[in-house]
């Protein structure tokens, strides 16, 4: 169930990266808060998760998640420029959280 509630907050946490974005610097009243609503909802998931699970590969989940969600959607629906290059370091975001994970199935 951790690992849920871990996934979700990291959904959380891009929607609060993008709040930020289109609350341009806290002066639209809506996106900004959403921003805080959303950064308090992925931070509480993030605290429960991690009583249970190892605090290394459940941060890079978490932010893995909020990373690569953050650049798709930035890309798709922001503007921000679509490249093989982007799309390659995203992949790479996930192989190192899977590399991470991987690593700790030892423990």
């Amino acid at each position: 169930m951790s690992w849920i509630i871990l996934m979700v907050s990291g959904v959380f946490e891009a929607g609060w990266a993008i709040s930020l974005k289109l609350s341009h610097g806290f002066s639209r009243l809506i996106p900004t808060i959403s921003f805080f609503v959303l950064a308090a909802v992925s931070f509480a998931g993030l605290a429960y998760a991690m009583r249970e699970l190892p605090a290394g590969p459940a941060y890079a989940v978490w932010t893995g998640i909020g990373a690569a969600l953050t650049a798709i959607v930035g890309m798709v629906w922001l503007g921000d420029g679509f490249s093989v290059l982007k799309l390659v370091s995203i992949v790479l975001i996930v192989a190192g959280v899977i590399g991470l994970n991987l690593a700790g199935a030892g423990h």
